[in-house]
């Protein structure tokens, strides 16, 4: 214990303590005097408090869970850690602001019509669009020996439940997940870890994860102190993680919440179901607007089967993030892990994507776009659709439908629309623009063979088996769950006859198994409560934002509980997720397992001995 104190003293007491542009002499005046109260802070932190003299010990059964590490509470959280500012490379600064970027190392927009041709003299109404964009990749440029594309460093706030429900092995994982994810960030990453049950409490300052004797030392120390006792109070909890990110002092580019949870929170909301106000557990400053340059997401996890599966969907909706449901609890490390690989890897930031019609006769009737904030101009002429960020080699798949209008008698071709996108590249640092391919169909004299296009078809497959799963959970949430069945079962078959199905399409097959998994989830009450709302909403997240979360097959988890047992790693996700996920989250998983693995050796080792 004392060591741990004189290192947390030695690395608060080595932080840089003179952080650029500060605005008044106060600041600096402030900024001179952290490192001696947040060295003293961290020393006391570690230091377990005496007990009174001369009073009694109260029973065990009685004695709340205290974790030692509790440093006290600034009442401005201003004391972070400075960040480390990279100097741009001489090639970047060569480009000024709003630079055009072309190859594999900006945004890449593509076009699919539905058909390749119309017949000239015929109007089409509804005729779909695919509009495609794909996140550069973190290798970089197209050369081959190209060094790996820079990322932007990572504030991350994670909060975590140590109420009572957590004591035992769910706290042991839990320390174990969040020991990877601080070997995970690097010396330019930040990390603050909040704790809570009945209230909530900030174990830590927004340090810079470096080592030896930094940021990492003191992210151990307060992970170690956790300890369950309590209630769930979520709403306390956020508000915390609200105001360490709102008073930090100095921003990176990147920041994010991880919230994790195994009960349900009843101080701020008292109630569940239908007349729940889970709105009221997001703090103002989370709130999601829909814009491009969106607030701080907050990716939530339910842990086991226990929690509130509706508050932390509506949390993450809320706020931009995503809800995962860890089902079997050995997997929240690598749960933990594929959020992580993407919050790394993070590409494009504020990316608006934008479609001009380019014939005077066309016009765009709607977008399809999921949670992201579409417009349409009132002409019909032009929209645009807010994405915000994407992490490397991540995409975006909107469809759109337009008026096609006839061709005139010279003409051989219609160009539809033009696709451009605006974004700040977070290589650079700089705001860029990109023109797409522009959609074009053929205009023959006489009507050809018309053959869909398998793009278009796959993504008009994929929102009509949304639409059949959000309708699947309003059904199962007024208990009408035979309706529910139902609802997925046509959606099933809808899949399974579509062409991309039946040319062997490996995203449409991964749906139709998850939509055959929901189905077994939601059959009666007592599924639907323990597994099939929450397997439900992480589909429902997972679809709205075209992003990968975390959830098991039920067929899986025997064999997870099997390969648990033999210290294997397990499969952290369901198939439909495996359609989102990047090469940085895969890659992050893989280091989750294999660090499973080993300590699963280690482990066996000793207990040999």
């Amino acid at each position: 214990m004392a060591t741990c104190a004189v290192a947390l003293a030695a690395a608060a007491a080595s932080r840089p303590t003179a952080p650029t542009n500060f605005t008044s002499a106060a600041s600096l005046r402030a900024a001179a005097a952290k490192p001696a109260r947040s060295a003293a802070r961290d020393a006391a932190s570690c230091r377990p408090s005496a007990p009174p003299r001369n009073t009694p010990p109260l029973p065990a059964s009685l004695v709340p869970a205290q974790p030692f590490f509790r440093p006290m509470e600034p009442r401005v959280f201003d004391d972070d850690d400075p960040v480390v500012r990279a100097p741009r490379p001489l090639g970047d600064r060569l480009h000024g602001a709003g630079s055009t970027s072309s190859g594999s190392i900006a945004v890449a927009l593509s076009t699919h019509c539905e058909y390749s041709s119309l017949p000239r003299d015929a109007t089409h109404e509804n005729f779909a669009v695919l509009v495609h964009a794909r996140a550069p990749g973190s290798g970089g440029a197209a050369i081959s020996d190209a060094p790996p594309r820079a990322r932007a460093p990572l504030d991350l706030v994670t909060v975590l439940d140590v109420s009572g429900s957590m004591v035992g092995s769910k706290l042991a994982l839990l320390k174990q997940a969040m020991g990877f994810v601080v070997e995970s960030l690097s010396p330019a990453d930040r990390l603050c870890v909040v704790s809570f049950s009945s209230g909530a409490n900030r174990l830590m300052r927004l340090a810079r994860m470096s080592e030896p004797d930094g940021g990492k030392v003191l992210a151990k120390c307060a992970v170690e102190s956790l300890a369950a006792g309590g209630g769930t109070n979520i709403g306390a909890a956020l508000r915390k993680a609200a105001k360490v990110l709102d008073d930090r002092l100095h921003r990176n580019a990147v920041a994010s919440v991880i919230l994790l949870s195994d009960g349900q929170d009843t101080y701020t909301v008292p109630r569940r179901g239908r007349d729940a106000d889970y709105d009221a557990l997001v703090p103002p400053s989370f709130a999601y607007t829909g814009a491009g340059d969106r607030s701080v997401p907050v990716h939530t996890f339910g842990f086991g089967t226990d929690h509130d599966a509706a508050a932390m969907h509506t949390i993450a909706e809320a706020t931009g993030g995503t809800f995962s449901f860890i089902e079997n609890e050995a997997d929240i490390q690598d749960a933990f892990a594929q959020c992580i690989g993407g919050l790394l890897s993070v590409a494009v930031q504020e990316l608006r994507v934008d479609v001009a019609c380019a014939n005077t006769g066309v016009r765009v009737r709607s977008v399809s776009s999921g949670c992201y904030r579409s417009r349409i101009d009132v002409d019909g002429r032009s929209a645009s659709i807010d994405v915000g960020e994407l992490y490397a080699d991540e995409e975006r798949r909107f469809l759109l439908l337009m008026d096609v209008p006839r061709a005139r008698v010279t003409s051989d071709v219609t160009h539809l629309m033009q696709v451009s996108c605006a974004y700040r590249d977070m290589a650079t640092g700089l705001a860029t623009n990109v023109g797409g391919e522009d959609a074009v169909v053929l205009r023959p004299s006489q009507a050809a063979s018309l053959e869909r296009s398998a793009e278009v078809e796959r993504e008009r497959v994929r929102l009509e088996a949304t639409d059949g799963i959000a309708a699947a959970r309003a059904a199962a949430e007024r208990a009408a769950y035979d309706e529910a069945v139902e609802i997925l079962r046509k959606g099933q078959r809808a899949v399974a006859r579509s062409a991309a199905a039946r040319a062997g399409d490996s995203i449409c097959v991964e749906l139709s198994r998850d939509l055959q998994e929901m189905r077994a989830r939601v059959a009666d009450r007592r599924r639907y409560e323990l597994s099939g709302r929450a397997y439900v909403l992480a589909g429902l997240s997972s679809h709205a934002q075209q992003r990968a979360t975390s959830r098991q097959m039920s067929g899986d988890g025997e064999t997870a509980r099997r390969r648990a047992e033999a210290g294997r790693g397990t499969t952290p996700m369901s198939m439909a997720s495996l359609s989102y996920v990047t090469p940085a989250m895969m890659e992050m998983l893989d280091r989750s397992r294999r660090s499973r693995e080993l300590t699963s050796k280690e482990r066996r080792r000793s207990a040999n001995y």
